[in-house]
């Protein structure tokens, strides 16, 4: 089992097979509106644009998994991600990234990481390769525009 092999709804109800993103780079992202780290965004957003050529694929992932910070509808998270980022990269619905009832992605991605357990807390960034296997974890400090993160992107492309 590997990431390809996973699917999920996008934000609006549409089944996506992750298998899609066979070949490209993609970071995986539990994102929130009303959070410390919500600016988050705007850097994912520049980070896309950058690599998006190349290959990377961005997917955000609406939790209301930490202190309610994601309270909104499908529609209301599209429309502020739009209307206040500028968001172009993919999101999915919203779904819970922690505890008994965790997404199956997520399910996948904190079991398979390098560095295994739960979420902590939002905008936590997973990288997967080109076929489908985790190669890196980034706590939500790290921001989408650090070094650390464009060099594991670049190591990937």
């Amino acid at each position: 089992m590997n990431f390809h092999s996973l699917q999920s709804k996008n934000i609006q109800g549409k089944e996506v097979a992750f298998s899609q993103y066979k070949g490209k780079v993609v970071l995986a992202v539990n994102v929130a509106s009303k959070c410390g780290y919500t600016p988050q965004y705007e850097g994912l957003e520049k980070l896309y644009q950058q690599y998006k050529s190349k290959g990377l694929v961005i997917i955000g992932f609406p939790s209301n998994d930490f202190g309610g910070q994601e309270p909104g509808t499908e529609k209301e998270i599209a429309d502020f991600c739009k209307l206040n980022y500028g968001v172009t990269f993919d999101l999915m619905k919203k779904l819970k990234v922690t505890g008994d009832s965790k997404d199956p992605v997520y399910q996948f991605l904190t079991e398979s990481s390098p560095k295994k357990g739960e979420v902590k807390w939002n905008f936590e960034k997973f990288l997967v390769d080109k076929e489908g296997n985790i190669k890196g974890r980034f706590e939500s400090s790290v921001k989408p525009e650090s070094n650390e993160l464009k060099a594991a992107i670049e190591s990937l492309l």
